[in-house]
């Protein structure tokens, strides 16, 4: 599990467990302990908003759907993953392979949005 997967883990648990009282907040507990508050890595936005976008979209064991990100792109390849994972889920050991089906063959560069999905998939933590 990459560092993002990790700290998406965390901050499932983070929630579950009553210690944070958002995902958003859970978020920002967990890579604040991985990566030290204020950096570069704590800051990066496209694995948080992919977590929050599957989270708001209620597809996140034990946390609820809601209003959680603005972000549409993040949240749009996350979901999309998912749906991917669950008819190929032999391909939650491969990010790069589940991202060139995400974005259908494009160039866009994997920016960690996939080690999010990943992680929570493997750990049984997406719904459905």
């Amino acid at each position: 599990m990459g560092s993002y997967g990790e700290a998406a883990f965390k901050a499932v648990k983070l929630h579950t467990s009553g210690k944070a009282k958002s995902p958003s907040n859970a978020w920002e507990k967990a890579t604040i302990k991985m990566f030290g508050q204020g950096t570069s890595s704590q800051k990066k936005g496209c694995p948080r908003n992919a977590f929050l976008g599957l989270c708001e979209e209620g597809l996140v064991k034990g946390i609820p759907p809601g209003n959680y990100t603005r972000s549409k792109k993040n949240k749009e390849y996350a979901i999309k993953a998912v749906k991917i994972l669950q008819g190929a889920p032999e391909l939650s050991f491969n990010s790069k392979t589940l991202w060139n089906k995400v974005i259908k063959g494009g160039q866009k560069v994997h920016n960690q949005q996939m080690d999010i999905v990943i992680a929570l998939w493997n750990n049984n933590l997406i719904e459905g």
